[in-house]
């Protein structure tokens, strides 16, 4: 490996969901490689690993990342299954039902195109822990990780029977199959392609697809969770049809109600917490979201007595607070929901099924359950700027956000954070009034870019 490929290793590999950045820049085929044998090394511990499940959505960088990391993982010994084209949380659980050391995703899930990333699972389906990933990092960039190399491990493809064999499970996990239920889905041009639209097809669902073609230099492009407003065209086309549109990698999704409605995170885990407390099978009548859950999504879950813990954004925090307090179910408003009793990470494919099912066993339309809250005004907004590691000692960034808490008096919130992924600070207020919340929104905005951008 060359000098100049060492120097890019010894950055910071992880960020608050895996390896992610421009591919071929950030994310190269050396770090893939490196990444692969460090995780094929770490994952054999004292022994020698049976084999790790490698999967990747439709990215046009992703054939030559995937081809990388297999080399890294074969080069150790370990045999490589290959999924192909396949959701996250699809690899989650393949890792356990092919009985493997671990799993690896290829994929900057929503994310532009020009980005790629990889995601690592242990052998229970598990995103890798903070300790692991460090462990795994200082592998990666040591000089050891390029040691020792003997026969190489075998590799084999499981792409249609892993595809199958997920799509079994998800329906399977379905309380009723939500037969006579008529759905669009936007698949966003990613992994969901292959999946998605037979799993609902197979539940009993009338299926439309959209965006749902190997189409990687179209991945997230106008599509997708992150522009619900496509699936919302869509539905208006189809009476009596809702919307569900996925993200890159299908481990979140955002829904669309027959009228064209947007129902995010917060709307479906009011919706579903609501049914399985009536169902008696919300354990502790308690779940997980995050910081950024809407001012009306508590007070909907108090209402109808459901306890919230809080926890930091992204599915690996809510999974380690519904871990740690022993809960069922959690996710966050960005469509991240996770069902612990069926999975390990957040899985779009499933939750828009499970909406499916309970819109079938209530006999309610999409438009009635998300009554079930109703939302504050909320604005946030996205600021690129160049120095996001600045944000805590942004003094008169805080002082104004002191200051506008005070007027706001209780009756709604002011949330900063910079993003874990991107090199965004973004900025997150919800007032009783849409005016209020975009004038104190577009003030912070204002000096969050004069103070880091």
């Amino acid at each position: 490996m060359s000098h100049e490929a060492r120097g890019r290793l010894m950055k910071k590999l992880f960020g608050t969901d895996g390896i992610r950045g421009v591919a071929g820049i950030d994310l190269t085929t050396d770090l893939a490689y490196a990444v692969g044998r460090a995780a094929a090394i770490l994952a054999a511990g004292d022994t020698e690993p049976t084999k790790l499940v490698i999967g990747r959505d439709t990215r046009l960088s992703g054939a030559a990342l995937e081809k990388a990391v297999i080399a890294g993982v074969v080069s150790t010994g370990a045999d490589v299954v290959k999924l192909g084209i396949i959701p996250t949380p699809a690899v989650a659980y393949l890792t356990r039902a092919f009985s493997a050391d671990g799993g690896i995703v290829i994929s900057a899930s929503h994310n532009p195109v020009e980005d790629n990333g990889i995601k690592l699972f242990d052998r229970a389906g598990f995103k890798l822990s903070p300790e692991e990933e460090a462990a795994l990092e200082s592998l990666a960039v040591s000089e050891c990780v390029f040691e020792g190399s003997g026969p190489d491990g075998c590799v084999s493809d499981a792409s249609l029977a892993g595809r199958e064999r997920y799509i079994d499970y998800i329906v399977d996990c379905l309380p009723v199959r939500p037969e006579g239920v008529n759905v669009v889905l936007d698949c966003c041009n990613g992994a969901a392609y292959q999946v998605a639209g037979e799993a609902f097809k197979r539940a009993g669902t009338t299926v439309a697809e959209i965006n749902n073609a190997d189409r990687g230099d179209l991945i997230n492009v106008d599509c997708g969770s992150t522009n619900p407003a496509r699936v919302a065209v869509e539905v208006a086309r189809r009476p009596g049809f809702f919307g569900l549109a996925f993200d890159g990698d299908a481990d979140r999704v955002i829904a669309v109600d027959e009228s064209g409605a947007v129902c995010d995170g917060d709307f479906i885990l009011a919706i579903i917490a609501s049914y399985m407390k009536e169902q008696g099978v919300l354990t502790d009548e308690s779940l997980v979201s995050t910081v950024m859950a809407n001012f009306g999504f508590k007070t909907a879950m108090a209402e109808r007595g459901v306890k919230i813990i809080e926890s930091d954004v992204g599915d690996r925090h809510v999974l380690a607070a519904m871990r740690q307090a022993g809960l069922n179910f959690g996710g966050e408003q960005s469509g991240h929901i996770i069902f612990l009793d069926h999975t390990t990470t957040g899985d779009g494919i499933l939750t828009g099924l499970m909406l499916a099912s309970i819109m079938a066993a209530t006999g309610q339309p999409l438009s009635e359950l998300r009554k079930v809250m109703l939302k504050m005004p909320q604005v946030l907004i996205n600021i690129p700027v160049g120095a996001k590691d600045r944000l805590p000692g942004a003094v008169r960034l805080w002082e104004q956000t002191k200051a506008k808490e005070e007027t706001l008096d209780g009756r709604g919130r002011i949330l900063i954070r910079a993003s874990g992924t991107e090199p965004l600070v973004r900025v997150m207020v919800e007032a009783p009034a849409q005016d209020e919340a975009d004038s104190i929104a577009n003030e912070l905005a204002g000096i969050v870019k004069e103070e880091l951008g």
